[in-house]
C-alpha cells in the first residue's frame, strides 16, 4: 500500500497525468462541437486539439522545473525528453497519418468500395498548433498543480 501512496504523492507524475486527461478530454469537447457528434474513443485517440502527448511531457518538464529547477539535470532530461515527443508529434507523426490517407484511398480502390480488412489509422499526428497548445496547457497544469496542491 505505501507504494501507491508514494505515487499518489509524485508531483511530477500527477503533473503528467493530469495533463494528459486535461488534454484528452478538451480534445473529445473540441472533436465534437467542429464534428457535432460525441466520439468517446477521442478520449483516449491520438493527434486533435490540444495535443496530448505535448501536454503530458510538458507539465512533467514544467514540475520537474519548478520543483527542482531549471538547472537541475532532472529538469535537463526532462526538457530534451518533452523536445524530442513535440518534434515527433509535429513532424514524423503528422507524415505517418498523411501517408495512412493515401494508402487507405489505395486500398479503398483496389477492393473497389468493398471492405478491405486492413484501415491503417489517419488521426495520429498534430499540426505545430495543437503541439503549442499542448504545450500550453501542460504548463498550465503543472503550475497549477505546483501552487494550489
Amino acid at each position: 500500500m505505501g507504494f501507491f501512496r508514494l505515487l499518489l504523492q509524485n508531483r511530477i507524475l500527477l503533473a503528467g497525468v493530469g495533463a494528459w486527461l486535461t488534454a484528452q478530454v478538451l480534445k473529445t469537447i473540441i472533436h465534437a462541437i467542429v464534428h457535432k457528434s460525441l466520439d468517446l474513443s477521442r478520449l483516449v485517440g491520438d493527434g486533435g486539439m490540444p495535443s496530448g502527448h505535448s501536454a503530458t511531457v510538458s507539465a512533467v518538464a514544467a514540475m520537474c522545473a519548478l520543483q527542482y529547477g531549471a538547472d537541475s539535470p532532472i529538469f535537463a532530461v526532462s526538457a530534451i525528453l518533452a523536445i524530442i515527443t513535440c518534434h515527433d508529434a509535429m513532424n514524423a507523426r503528422q507524415e505517418i497519418g498523411k501517408q495512412a490517407v493515401v494508402l487507405n484511398q489505395l486500398i479503398r480502390d483496389m477492393f473497389e468500395g468493398g471492405d478491405p480488412e486492413t484501415v491503417l489509422e489517419e488521426f495520429v499526428g498534430h499540426t505545430p498548433f495543437q503541439v503549442c497548445a499542448g504545450i500550453l496547457l501542460g504548463i498550465l497544469v503543472a503550475c497549477a498543480m505546483h501552487f494550489w496542491l
